[in-house]
């Protein structure tokens, strides 16, 4: 497993950290430069075409290979844990080259630090224009800088993550329930509840709440997480979003949930959401992975098999502890991953559908995350301050 590691270490070395994503048809010239681009339906089309189609069509239409800011966060931890084994300088310097990358690529112009994608993006819901800044990945962001703030003891890397409080506190809109918890929108241009994207802004306040004790994160933090918990399914599962067209169940959704739950439970010490985060962890475990190994997109179906899937368990098995009990499974899925998605070059694929393999070595999507949990996975200590 570490060879094939290693190789993957490699190909993302020589690229620089730089790559497509399934998302950033938008990027193209074609459709930035012409009429079509206005049209919300024709922006939805044009992605679906550049994430679906089999055949990479990036080079032919101007999409240049670029740095995201969640994927250089991933890089960032992935170092950070090898850092902590191995002590190599090489390992420290791609830290601080990553950790002062994120902080140039910060959206400007809000209440904290906050990051975006590096593309124009069309959802369903709603429209975010380039460097819009999200949750999710400013939520990766600051645990990065974090971990570089532990490496280094560079103050700028703790002020960066910090702040990031101001943005989820000040600058997100909120959804309550009855009860007075609430669910954090995906964006400051939005109005939406998505699961994941609530769980992960509690997740950030509750990882600045263990190196600040500032009671008004845990407050927020608990709030956030106690609204997520109270929409879970009898049988231990969360649809996507209340959204009519958000009612699926997917594999890595439910793991972030399910990683942030947990990190809420250690760090405020709270059990009374134990018993919806065991419901979750067994559903979790009985319906997302096969007996070959194969990770399920949907809890319904098979197909796509999509690394994000494997890479997200290997990070929440190790981080929550729960590695002991499912290392079976974890080596079942590695080894059934690296053999049939990853490519002789040490890049993995995008995704494995029934007739066909989408072969694209998108760097946030796939090489950032399979680099990020193989990271854990391989090297397990958990003696980080955030994660006691």
């Amino acid at each position: 497993m570490e060879q094939n590691y290693n190789s993957l270490v490699k190909y993302c070395e020589q690229e620089n950290f730089k790559g497509w994503d399934p998302y950033d048809g938008l990027n193209s010239p074609i459709i930035q430069k012409t009429i079509f681009g206005k049209s919300r339906f024709i922006r939805l089309a044009w992605i679906q075409l550049f994430k679906r189609n089999p055949f990479n069509l990036r080079p032919f239409v101007g999409i240049k290979k670029e740095y995201n800011p969640k994927g250089l966060a991933l890089f960032l931890i992935g170092y950070h844990k090898r850092y902590k084994k191995t002590a190599d300088k090489k390992d420290l310097e791609k830290i601080i080259f990553l950790a002062d990358l994120l902080l140039k690529k910060k959206s400007n112009g809000y209440s904290g630090a906050c990051w975006g994608y590096n593309f124009d993006w069309q959802a369903r819901a709603f429209f975010q224009p380039k460097k819009t800044p999200t949750i999710v990945p400013t939520s990766y962001a600051a645990e990065a800088l974090l971990l570089a703030y532990d490496s280094t003891k560079n103050k700028a890397y703790l002020e960066a993550a910090m702040s990031v409080k101001d943005f989820v506190l000040n600058d997100l809109n909120r959804t309550y329930d009855d009860k007075g918890n609430y669910s954090i929108s995906y964006s400051p241009l939005d109005n939406t509840t998505v699961y994941n994207a609530g769980l992960l802004a509690a997740k950030i306040l509750t990882l600045l709440y263990s190196y600040s004790k500032n009671e008004e994160l845990f407050e927020n933090a608990k709030k956030i997480t106690q609204y997520v918990v109270n929409k879970q399914s009898p049988d231990g599962s969360w649809v996507y979003s209340p959204l009519h067209h958000h009612q699926w169940i997917d594999n890595f959704h439910t793991g972030f949930n399910l990683e942030c739950i947990d990190l809420y439970m250690k760090v405020f010490e709270d059990k009374s959401m134990y018993p919806a985060y065991k419901k979750g962890l067994d559903y979790y475990m009985n319906n997302f992975f096969t007996e070959k190994g194969e990770s399920k997109f949907f809890n319904d179906k098979l197909y796509p098999i999509d690394v994000h899937a494997p890479a997200q368990l290997l990070a929440f098995l190790v981080k929550s502890n729960e590695i002991e009990n499912y290392q079976d499974l974890a080596e079942k899925v590695i080894n059934w991953t690296i053999a049939n998605m990853q490519s002789k070059k040490g890049f993995f694929y995008y995704q494995k559908r029934k007739y066909y393999t989408n072969k694209t070595p998108y760097i946030r999507w796939v090489q950032a995350w399979m680099f990020y949990g193989l990271s854990f996975l391989i090297y397990p200590d958990l003696n980080d301050k955030q994660y006691n």
